[in-house]
């Protein structure tokens, strides 16, 4: 197909993978061509994780390693085992998506664009960016910045309700609390760490603790500096996260709360909606970055608002990879 955008994925882990398999497996995604993965990892553990999913199941189709390639039903794609990207020859690249989770100096965030792609984009939060951007919060704002952090699962599925509740009924301030299965960081069983709730056994217990989001949404929006709070508690579960905010609005919707929602986010592919009664397994492989359970939200008092959703953390967070990179290579087209 004429026009393609051409990525490289580097790093093949949870983000990589499932970005990948999103690519395989919809239709929409056909004008995006992998035409690497770079990973440090086994190439045959590669593809037995990429075949095998304990959160999505095996993958619909025929995987395997060879010498250098990895063939995922009709489809071989080269695989690269560099340390360093540098050592790639990515001139033809439009997108590296930096998905090793390294990225935390400016050399390695950097070095898709030293062995030639035009954009690098990280998925997670980076000090080095030159810009974090949120689809739905701030992307009008990307102009030229050539490496870019997605920034993360949670800020992605905060930024974009909080904007447009703010332009609708406009925010005083706000709470926040992220539910959110757990995750690599954390132990499996009692370990020494750093942080005492931390390391404790991930599937075992609730754990409160700290989120990044608490100062990437605020980069995000900075207006938001002095009128947000965000706090996390890591839940003993596989996948899908979720919500809840309570905000402290300005003025009370004229129409009422239920229709006011769903007026605001109708047609969005970045804010889903759901009157169902659901559980978290039910939004898994959701692509939305938030889905808002509405039979959860509520106005309570006349200026006080709850609002409650869910987010798949992985294949949501994955999907705005996607969105992001089409937005990078249809600037630089």
């Amino acid at each position: 197909m004429a026009g393609r955008t051409r990525i490289v994925i580097n790093g093949f882990g949870r983000i990589g993978r499932t970005v990948l398999r999103q690519l395989l497996t919809d239709p929409d995604n056909a004008d995006i061509e992998v035409v690497g993965i770079n990973d440090i990892a086994p190439l045959k553990t590669c593809a037995y994780l990429f075949q095998y999913d304990s959160v999505f199941g095996p993958y619909p189709g025929t995987v395997f390693a060879g010498q250098a390639t990895l063939t995922i039903a009709d489809r071989v794609f080269p695989f690269w085992s560099h340390s360093d990207l540098r050592n790639a020859d990515l001139s033809d690249v439009d997108v590296v998506l930096e998905c090793t989770g390294r990225a935390t100096e400016r050399a390695t965030a950097e070095a898709g664009l030293d062995a030639g792609a035009s954009n690098v984009l990280i998925s997670g939060p980076s000090p080095c960016a030159d810009k974090t951007i949120v689809m739905g919060a701030n992307d009008a704002e990307l102009g030229d910045a050539r490496i870019i952090s997605n920034a993360s699962c949670t800020t992605n599925a905060i930024a974009p309700l909080i904007r447009s509740l703010d332009v609708g009924l406009g925010i005083e301030r706000a709470h926040i609390t992220t539910i959110h299965c757990y995750t690599g960081s954390q132990p499996t069983v009692d370990v020494p760490g750093p942080n005492l709730e931390r390391s404790r056994a991930a599937a075992v217990s609730m754990v409160p603790t700290t989120t990044s989001a608490a100062s990437q949404v605020v980069q995000v929006l900075p207006d938001f500096k002095d009128r947000l709070s965000v706090a996390a508690v890591r839940v003993p579960c596989l996948s899908v996260s979720a919500i809840d905010a309570v905000f402290q609005i300005c003025e009370t919707p004229d129409e009422p709360l239920r229709d006011f929602v769903q007026s605001s986010f109708a047609g969005s592919g970045l804010v889903g909606l759901t009157e169902d009664a659901c559980v978290s397994t039910d939004l898994r492989s959701r692509p939305e970055s938030l889905v808002i359970a509405l039979p959860e939200t509520m106005v309570i008092g006349p200026k006080q608002l709850r609002v409650f959703g869910w987010y798949d953390n992985e294949w949501g967070f994955s999907a705005r990879m996607i969105d992001m990179t089409r937005r990078l290579a249809k600037r630089t087209a």
